[in-house]
């Protein structure tokens, strides 16, 4: 075994060294519990710690409470780190180089099968003489290059970690939004139904912030996980860094375990969570209003798909195997089988139904008149379509840009549709039970039809027809008397 002299030179370039980067202080500041970092450093730490450049922050070394704003410069440091860089620069003189314990020679080798410095004599023993052998320089020179390979690749490993810690952030920053508006809905809904609806409001937000908060649990779990990783990682980084730093001797010892350490680590990913809310809730009495809106929709033979039956009410439709024989017409949807309601609005509010039991697809909502009716399209706001969709029976989403996929308590029989032209808003409702499904936001400038598709045959799974309800009439009804338009 070897043994070296402590080097009062590296101690001292340690005191002067930013335990941030590991570099010598550049433009060093002194913080409130006495440490010193630089400028950029601390400064970047700070901002990434306490999201503004101000912020209070924790010292990296002693973990005391500071403020960027009280960091001093130091700028007798800056000089004493100056000479010391000066130094570092000249050749070493009057060091005392490591001997060899058992003959008292320098050590010149490497032996790589003991992992150990050795002198030349030891090199001719029969001890060492079948071992492969380097020397210590080469050897020095090797391993310090399998470290900073090690080391980068950790380092890519570190900045992967980062980049899944900011995304677990952002998906905070998501779900917190989003339920916020979702919040906002649900009071907005409650506020125009008093204190007969403050027992039902007071449940609802329970229901949501138990939803909150154990999203946000699942979430901040992932962040401590990723933070976790990426401390680990910084701290094994850190140590191999400063394993370059050292006299051969000192850097060729243990120097495979540490790399062993690092060959062993892969970047886990965090828990996947849905960041989806399970977007109903129920209104009691909110269908009753809406009927003073009952618009007497029914479809309109002219854009009917030839492969579209009607009832002779004009209330009902179906997907049928025989073509009909139908005059060619640009009013007509060719090559979807889908088609408008007869009705056109202009201004005002409308809420009709719709019948979609047996159904394993359908697609409901309103379209500008102006749409193209010509080959095939996916409907979305972005060519004039304000749709609500289910595929395969269970799979409902909002046909957005991307789609919205939607999570629904139960499979509705009723789609109840409501318009609000001036506001912009369309909304979808479990016609049975009341529940919010989701709502379009935009601004309408053109005349807007009711649009239906009712899905393919699907090999007999998807033949029941699409079923307009009739409008109520409106004399019979007990309306409420104050509106809730503003609740979409």
């Amino acid at each position: 075994m070897a043994t070296l002299l402590d080097d009062p030179m590296e101690r001292l370039q340690d005191e002067v060294s930013c335990s941030i980067c590991l570099e010598y202080l550049k433009d060093p500041v002194t913080i409130d519990c006495g440490h010193n970092f630089c400028q950029a450093c601390i400064s970047d730490f700070c901002k990434r710690g306490a999201g503004s450049a101000t912020g209070a922050a924790l010292c990296p070394q002693c973990r005391t409470g500071f403020l960027l704003s009280s960091c001093r410069p130091n700028k007798q440091l800056a000089n004493i780190v100056e000479g010391i860089e000066r130094l570092a620069r000249r050749p070493s003189q009057g060091l005392v180089e490591a001997l060899c314990e058992k003959h008292g020679k320098k050590l010149r080798l490497f032996c790589q099968d003991d992992g150990e410095p050795i002198c030349l004599v030891c090199d001719k023993s029969r001890e060492h003489r079948k071992h492969s052998v380097l020397p210590l320089e080469e050897a020095a020179h090797d391993y310090k290059m399998k470290l900073q390979e090690a080391a980068d690749i950790l380092r890519k490993m570190l900045a992967e970690a980062r980049n899944l810690e900011a995304q677990e952030e952002e998906k905070t920053s998501q779900w917190k939004e989003k339920v916020e508006k979702h919040r906002a809905l649900i009071k907005s809904g409650f506020e125009r139904r008093r204190q007969a609806m403050a027992e039902e409001e007071r449940l609802l937000l329970k229901h949501l912030q138990e939803e909150e908060l154990g999203t946000l649990k699942k979430l901040e779990m992932n962040w401590a996980f990723l933070l976790g990783q990426c401390a680990g990682l910084q701290n094994l980084i850190l140590e191999m860094e400063q394993k370059c730093q050292e006299p051969a001797v000192s850097l060729l010892k243990d120097v495979k375990k540490t790399l062993s350490r690092s060959e062993g680590i892969s970047l886990k990913e965090p828990q996947p969570i849905l960041i989806e809310l399970q977007d109903s809730y129920d209104v009691p009495g909110l269908m009753e209003s809406f009927q003073r809106y009952n618009a007497s929709v029914t479809f309109d033979p002219e854009t009917a798909n030839p492969y579209l039956l009607l009832s002779d009410d004009l209330l009902s439709v179906q997907v049928v195997d025989q073509k009909q024989d139908l005059p060619k017409s640009l009013s007509r949807f060719e090559t979807c089988t889908c088609l408008m309601g007869r009705e056109q609005f202009t201004s005002g509010k409308h809420y009709w139904v719709v019948c979609v039991d047996h159904k394993s697809s359908w697609t409901l909502g309103v379209c500008n008149e102006s749409v193209s009716r010509q080959g095939i399209f996916t409907p979305s706001p972005a060519i004039g379509f304000w749709t609500v969709w289910l595929r395969n029976g269970d799979e409902y989403a909002a046909l957005t840009s991307p789609l919205t996929e939607l999570v629904l308590r139960s499979s509705p029989k009723l789609i109840g549709i409501f318009l609000d032209y001036e506001a912009g808003e369309v909304s979808f409702y479990n016609g049975d039970t009341g529940s919010h499904i989701f709502t379009f936001s935009d601004s309408f400038s053109e005349t807007l039809r009711p649009y239906f598709y009712p899905g393919i045959q699907a090999g007999g799974l998807n033949d029941a027809p699409l079923v307009i309800q009739p409008a109520k009439d409106q004399s019979s009804l007990s309306l409420l008397t104050s509106e809730t338009s503003s609740y979409h």
